[in-house]
């Protein structure tokens, strides 16, 4: 079987292999032939070592496909039925879950330790318990949702991590407020769909900030009515709410750079909104007595702030009423034998999202 794997933490390219093969089938486990999957920007950092992953690993998780088997008391899904992957299945077991806090659960994060695949050398993981650069994966029957048959593989692959993350923070962490102020700072494909929930959501103004020009200019097709560069962004703040600051500000980058500045382009009382994961090492300096004084509201978004599976069905619900956009989402195509060119248009901003054809 094919897949791309990263051999190294830190190396820049994947290998493109014949000799991978998917592991792990059996009782509650379900076997999927990937047909799409997006190149997230959570799988380069996991490739640097920003985010904590073992190697060697196949990257990807915004990844769907068709079942080709299902283990033993697998109940819902059968061989054939077309299914986008869940990085973060919940339980419904654990605390979070019972609280409905199920994108807390942490039962997907310890698929993250057992390898999905193997090679003549040995083990090989799977990024974030699943690992979608490949032509099969095994993986828990918890992480194969069921999509209707109306939705594209590449549609539903971006469902299952960008565009869920982007709107989830919009509609349900930040909920946002009709006629508010709004900015976005970083406008890859999660960014874009913020701006497309805060569009949603009302928002009057929306300002869309990125250092490269091709993503500003898309950001006002999804629904920014200002794009600028960071280094404008000061001005911004000043022009659109007299210099008081924006009510929300999503960080869409994940360092604490970006993280500071959206702090202080925040309006006191107003709220920062953190999408963007970044490195456990990179800290985020903040004084006690701003805390207190600005009365900011800060708050980190996982996976959307919400129940996943709801999301998915709302996402799907506004795709089809034409309220988002999410073809136009995909500016490039490629093979999966040409897979460092996903790499590079993201690494260089060329892509809002790139689509692995498998």
């Amino acid at each position: 079987m094919r897949a791309a794997v990263l051999l190294e933490i830190g190396q820049e390219k994947l290998e493109v292999l014949d000799d991978v093969e998917a592991v792990g089938f059996g009782p509650g486990r379900v076997r999927i032939r990937v047909r799409a999957t997006g190149l997230c920007h959570s799988d380069v950092s996991a490739m640097r070592g920003v985010l904590p992953q073992p190697a060697p690993f196949v990257p990807g998780h915004e990844g769907a496909g068709e079942i080709l088997d299902v283990g033993d008391g697998v109940t819902g899904l059968a061989p054939g039925q077309r299914v986008l992957l869940c990085w973060l299945p919940a339980c419904g077991g654990c605390a979070a879950c019972r609280r409905g806090q199920t994108q807390l659960c942490l039962a997907g994060f310890m698929n993250a330790g057992t390898p999905n695949f193997r090679r003549p050398g040995g083990d090989v993981f799977g990024f974030a318990g699943t690992g979608t650069f490949t032509e099969e994966v095994v993986v828990d029957a918890g992480c194969a949702v069921p999509i209707p048959d109306d939705v594209p593989f590449d549609i539903a692959a971006l469902i299952g991590c960008g565009v869920t993350t982007g709107l989830g923070a919009a509609i349900n962490t930040a909920q946002v407020e009709a006629g508010s102020s709004v900015a976005v700072i970083g406008c890859g494909g999660v960014g874009v769909s913020a701006i497309q929930g805060a569009r949603l959501q009302g928002a009057a103004q929306i300002v869309a900030v990125d250092p490269v020009e091709s993503r500003r200019e898309a950001a006002l097709r999804f629904g920014a009515t200002e794009a600028v560069a960071p280094e404008a962004l000061a001005d911004a703040k000043q022009r659109i709410t007299a210099g008081e600051g924006f009510d929300y500000v999503f960080e869409v980058v994940g360092t604490s750079a970006t993280a500071r500045t959206a702090y202080e382009t925040t309006r006191r009382g107003g709220t920062l909104c953190v999408v963007g994961a970044g490195a456990m090492d990179d800290d985020l300096r903040l004084n006690m007595f701003e805390l207190f004084f600005d009365e900011k509201r800060i708050l980190p978004s996982l996976y959307g702030g919400g129940d996943v599976l709801r999301s998915y069905e709302r996402t799907i619900a506004l795709w089809r009423a034409g309220r988002v956009d999410l073809a136009s989402l995909i500016t490039h195509r490629v093979p999966l034998a040409r897979v460092n060119e996903a790499l590079e248009q993201m690494r260089t901003g060329a892509s809002l999202r790139t689509c692995v054809e498998i």
